[in-house]
């Protein structure tokens, strides 16, 4: 069963695209972190900040991602970006973006994310971090 999902609008300009006036591959990395980012302070209802210091994070860095690149994206094109939570474990948490012009899947992008904050034996670094009980059940919902 999906977990928390997320949907937001994008309208692709000049700035995102190749001379030729395509999304520049790397851009979609982009948008997905952002999309990352919205969708967990959309499932805890407190933005990024108040996260970070409810919690005791550093962040939620990437470890893994990955896309599928089915149609292109252009100058003037408006998308949606649909994230959803697939898996969350122990200290990371897995999410799929599905990149919609209108009905067509044009780009599909999966990221593995780790609930990270301070090692305590080395303040230098980040060690993943237990995910809260509260966080989990809003992001992996339980069946009803």
């Amino acid at each position: 069963m999906p977990g928390f999902s997320n949907t937001r609008r994008l309208d692709i300009e000049w700035g995102h695209c190749d001379p030729a006036g395509i999304v520049f591959n790397p851009r979609f990395f982009e948008f997905f972190d952002w999309s990352t980012a919205l969708l967990v302070e959309a499932a805890l209802a407190m933005p990024k900040l108040a996260m970070i210091d409810a919690y005791g994070l550093v962040g939620i860095p990437l470890v893994d991602t990955r896309a599928s690149f089915a149609t292109p994206c252009r100058f003037g094109d408006s998308v949606e970006i649909v994230s959803t939570v697939v898996e969350v474990k122990r200290t990371s948490f897995a999410v799929r973006h599905r990149l919609l012009k209108g009905e067509t899947l044009s780009v599909e992008g999966h990221e593995v994310r780790v609930w990270a904050g301070r090692d305590a034996a080395h303040p230098e670094r980040l060690k993943g971090k237990a995910i809260p009980d509260d966080v989990r059940a809003r992001l992996m919902p339980a069946e009803t």
